[in-house]
């Protein structure tokens, strides 16, 4: 089997930086670059399998052996029989094994930071955490907010060559559709602490008391899907909550919504809010991670502290009383999507850090 790009991930669930690893792929000329995507995980979950094997990428399972050192022999073996050129881990539990893969062969290791760089060393473990963060001692972050993180951490167990490479969309499949007469607020997030999707349903029960009334549909699951809903039963705001579970329609919930509300309390490069802009929808988001860089305050939505949730809900108040507001705001964000958001832009500035570190690109 011919290799010359070998990426290594996690899982293929249905997750953003799945979805940003099958951009990539598809953006390329792959019968030039031969892409092969080797699987860490074991997980039944295995969404995005299917869309790689139809652009006849092979996927290869790592997770029969159940130990981490079986994995590693695993990848190692393909390693020594694909001889890809560049090794590229984009899940960041997964970094120190594409790195320790390519020692002995002319492969070239590239790891990744795909949300919160502190958040991924510590959801990693204090020991495999430190081993990610620094190796490869090259690796492409997909938000200025990571790479800043990185750079402030007392920490020495971090990269020394860091690639910034900001996500990107498709905007064939998100494109601006008429704007609903009665559209509703959409919310598209994992049932995680860090989302902080209580906020969110504490300013909906505050704007039902000042006279609003918004239909809210989330998109998502997680943990505390059952604390979340008991919530919106103590706040009397339970009949203007749908919680959709894992849907894979959301250009579809985006032509239908208002705006977008997003409440994180940390973050990376949030692909949701880059969908809802170049679907021509205005944005209500917290100042976490690259949000603040994504969306232009006041022009193409609205971002606010994350603790300030008096802000929050006056700015949902704003867009809920101001339609052609919310107009104005999702047109201007579909031209920044167009701008900036495209996958000719991931896949030049991705194949950009590998050429940095060696890459003859062919």
């Amino acid at each position: 089997m011919e290799c010359r790009l070998l990426y290594l991930v996690g899982q293929l669930r249905l997750g953003g930086l799945e979805r940003q690893l099958v951009y990539l792929i598809r953006s390329m000329d792959r019968r030039r670059y031969k892409p092969v995507v080797a699987v860490w995980g074991s997980s039944e979950d295995d969404h995005y399998a299917k869309d790689l094997r139809a652009l006849d990428v092979p996927v290869i399972r790592l997770g029969e052996s159940q130990t981490r050192l079986g994995k590693l022999k695993a990848l190692c073996r393909l390693v020594s029989t694909c001889r890809p050129e560049v090794i590229h881990s984009y899940t960041f539990y997964t970094n120190i094994a594409a790195w320790l893969a390519a020692q002995g062969t002319r492969a070239i290791p590239i790891g990744s930071v795909r949300n919160n760089f502190l958040l991924d060393v510590e959801e990693a473990g204090k020991v495999l955490g430190a081993l990610c963060g620094r190796w490869p001692l090259a690796q492409v972050y997909n938000s200025l907010n990571a790479e800043r993180e990185a750079k402030r951490s007392a920490t020495i167990f971090r990269p020394r060559r860091i690639y910034v490479v900001t996500n990107g969309i498709d905007l064939d499949r998100f494109f601006p559709g008429p704007y609903p007469e009665r559209g509703y607020i959409l919310a598209v997030g994992s049932m995680h602490h860090r989302k902080r999707w209580d906020r969110l349903i504490r300013v909906i029960a505050h704007l039902v008391s000042k006279g609003l009334c918004p239909m809210v549909m989330h998109v998502g699951a997680g943990p505390l899907q059952g604390e979340l809903s008991a919530m919106v039963d103590n706040l009397q705001v339970k009949d203007l909550f749908a919680f959709l579970g894992v849907r894979n329609d959301i250009p579809d919930l985006l032509a239908k919504t208002m705006f977008l509300v997003h409440t994180a309390e940390e973050e990376g490069c949030p692909n949701v809010i880059m969908e809802a802009m170049a679907c021509g929808r205005a944005v209500v988001a917290t100042d976490a991670g690259d949000v603040p860089t994504l969306v232009e305050d006041g022009k193409t939505g609205f971002v606010v502290p994350r603790g300030d949730e008096v802000a929050l809900a006056k700015r949902i108040a704003t867009l809920l009383e101001d339609q052609e507001l919310c107009r104005q705001m999702g047109n201007a964000g579909r031209l920044r999507a167009e701008h900036a958001f495209g996958l000719d832009r991931l896949r030049s500035e991705t194949f950009a850090s590998y050429r940095a570190e060696g890459w003859e690109d062919r």
